[in-house]
């Protein structure tokens, strides 16, 4: 979707934070601002509705559960806006019209490796219809206790999981999908692992994404589901679990719910990915010099670690040796108090071995921030403090402006720009000259 411009004055408003940043780019050479095609969805009610009622390769959901049964629902944290508190208190209601008691309902907040949600994050995941009429908990990846051992992957991970879910009658999966760099997708299998894994399990899982002989697997990628080892090792460990009925939404740009995919994990996972590649992924013929991309605002910039997913699929749009300017306000900092200590190695080669000696998550994203920050200069427009921006390889800038004049004395005047207005939902895909956006084989 490339549209030459005439030389004129640009005005943009990008998301930042919960506000926006507002800016005038003056180019001949803006040559594309790269959007997702506008969604006409039928109400959301009537989509979850009619998903619940014509799942994909499952039982109806009125038919999936009996009145006897124990409800697990899994729900993703505050990190990942997902719509659950419209659609929880309809899937609710749903269970209680057949027949199954409000106490043998809890909802456990997928967490992963996440800080525990505050009451009001709480309150806010699950609408005030719910809050307080249903027993809810904090997955805690680290609390044995509450974790059940189910076997080992053949790709060696541990199938450990939450004790409350994985001994409920039946589980409702809940997530939304959206791409993911290097899990190909979020949502579906990623609401158990790691959602609901032990710390161990997502250490497990997440190393695969490095190859054993060096460098990081090519098919642990945004977009990529065959081949991915991340993606086949979640899927192998979710083998062993109760029966699972997958709900999952897709989401707007600006929140809103236009599909929703429900059944079979795999079946309803897959098509699901498919809707969203259709829907996010732009074909692009040639890439920019400079790409300025925001990742669309909160919660999608509440911290560094959920920007970087932004950061990764505009990367896509970019020259090697070229400039991106991204907008992630980082409110809440980083995501995790030990990702920006990382930094220390600024050795990519020196970093890979000391994630492969001794494992962190954090230590991943840090690798690939670098990873990046090594191929093109990165001018990140944040609350973070400069020095500690400088540390991670990347140039701080305060406003617009400025990093507009730092991208300048890099590329000259008159870059060929790339304007991603919502970059965590937009992926950019490079297309034959002659040939249009093909059906993606990654599934």
């Amino acid at each position: 979707m490339v549209s030459p411009f005439s030389m004129k004055e640009y005005r943009f408003q990008l998301r930042y934070g919960k506000g926006k940043k507002e800016f005038i780019l003056k180019s001949k050479n803006l040559s594309s601002v790269l959007k997702p095609k506008p969604i006409n969805a039928p109400e959301p009610a009537r989509l979850i509705e009619s998903s619940l009622d014509q799942p994909l390769h499952s039982l109806p959901f009125n038919d999936f559960f009996s009145p006897k049964d124990s409800i697990a629902i899994v729900c993703s944290d505050i990190t990942r806006y997902t719509g659950s508190d419209y659609f929880l208190p309809i899937l609710i209601k749903r269970l209680s019209r057949i027949g199954i008691r409000k106490s043998s309902i809890s909802i456990t907040i997928a967490l992963g490796i996440h800080r525990a949600q505050t009451e009001d994050e709480i309150r806010e995941l699950v609408g005030n219809t719910l809050y307080g009429k249903i027993r809810i908990f904090n997955h805690n990846p680290k609390e044995d206790a509450n974790l059940k051992f189910l076997g080992i992957t053949s790709k060696g991970t541990r199938a450990e999981f939450n004790r409350r879910v994985v001994e409920a009658d039946k589980i409702i999966l809940t997530g939304a999908i959206g791409f993911h760099y290097f899990a190909g997708f979020s949502g579906g299998r990623k609401g158990i692992m790691p959602g609901v894994a032990s710390f161990e399990a997502c250490v497990n899982n997440h190393l695969l994404v490095l190859n054993p002989h060096g460098g990081k697997n090519p098919r642990a990628a945004t977009g990529i589901l065959k081949g991915n080892p991340v993606h086949e090792d979640m899927m192998e460990a979710c083998h062993e679990l109760p029966p699972l009925f997958l709900f999952n939404t897709i989401l707007s740009s600006d929140q809103k719910i236009i599909h929703t995919v429900s059944g079979n994990l795999t079946k309803a996972f897959e098509r699901g990915c498919e809707m969203f590649m259709e829907d996010f992924s732009i074909p692009i013929t040639e890439k920019a010099d400079l790409v300025i991309a925001s990742c669309g605002g909160f919660p999608k910039d509440i911290n560094f670690i959920q920007a970087h997913k932004s950061m990764d699929y505009a990367m896509s749009a970019l020259k090697e040796g070229g400039v991106m300017i991204i907008l992630a306000e980082c409110a809440q900092g980083y995501g995790h108090p030990s990702f920006h200590g990382w930094f220390k190695y600024n050795d990519i080669n020196m970093l890979e071995e000391i994630l492969k000696a001794n494992y962190q998550i954090n230590g991943q994203t840090a690798y690939s921030t670098l990873l990046k920050a090594k191929k093109a200069k990165i001018v990140l427009i944040s609350a973070l403090p400069h020095h500690e921006v400088r540390q991670m390889s990347m140039i701080p800038a305060d406003d617009m402006a400025q990093a507009l004049s730092l991208a300048r004395t890099f590329i000259g005047d008159n870059p060929t720009t790339c304007i991603i207005p919502e970059a965590g939902s937009t992926l950019p895909v490079m297309q034959n000259v002659d040939c249009g956006m093909k059906k993606n084989k990654n599934f």
